[in-house]
């Protein structure tokens, strides 16, 4: 049985550390919508392997500064 996991990030911190960026510049950045930034940051969503390159490319960082995965379950 897989393993549910979950996904967590760190973009709130990374605009606040890129001159205090708005969601909305970064979707334009990204190609994205607000509204998928507002979803990401809130953990409401989970993005495509695309958009999360598109978003570390942003911020010029690998994906693992803005991505984490969290295993939740039991060790077997």
């Amino acid at each position: 049985m897989a393993k549910k996991m979950k996904i967590s990030n760190n973009i709130r911190k990374l605009r606040f550390f890129a001159d205090e960026m708005t969601q909305l510049e970064l979707a334009e950045k990204a190609g994205a919508s607000r509204q998928t930034i507002v979803a990401l940051e809130a953990g409401k969503y989970t993005p495509s392997l695309e958009m999360a390159f598109r978003i570390a490319d942003v911020f010029g960082v690998e994906i693992g500064e803005v991505f984490q995965r969290e295993v939740e379950g039991n060790e077997e």
